[in-house]
């Protein structure tokens, strides 16, 4: 089975996600990574099944993995799976969303 995600893809979501929604991945590893001292997050890659990011807990990175709720086949449901994600971590959380993630 070929992947879904081609290098360039992850690269532009990467820098998408790094550059609009840095906070939104820090939300991300404290509340669906089991990092929830994490101070920052970057994603540093994905696959069909789910994100990788940098955290940094303690001033040192710490690799998580947040697995999609199904495999992804297609780059269009990449954002409503993050936006998903964002929304459970809030909820996880005890945080309201941003309003244009609701």
């Amino acid at each position: 089975m070929t992947a879904p995600f081609t290098p360039d893809v992850v690269d532009a979501i990467q820098r998408h996600m790094n550059g609009d929604h840095a906070d939104d991945c820090r939300v991300i590893v404290q509340g669906l990574g089991g990092q929830p001292d994490a101070t920052a997050a970057a994603m540093s890659g994905m696959d069909a099944d789910g994100m990788d990011f940098t955290a940094t807990v303690d001033g040192a990175p710490v690799p998580v993995r947040v697995p999609f709720i199904e495999r992804l086949t297609e780059r269009r449901q990449v954002r409503a799976e993050a936006a998903r994600m964002y929304r459970e971590a809030c909820a996880s959380l005890g945080i309201e969303p941003r309003a244009d993630a609701r």
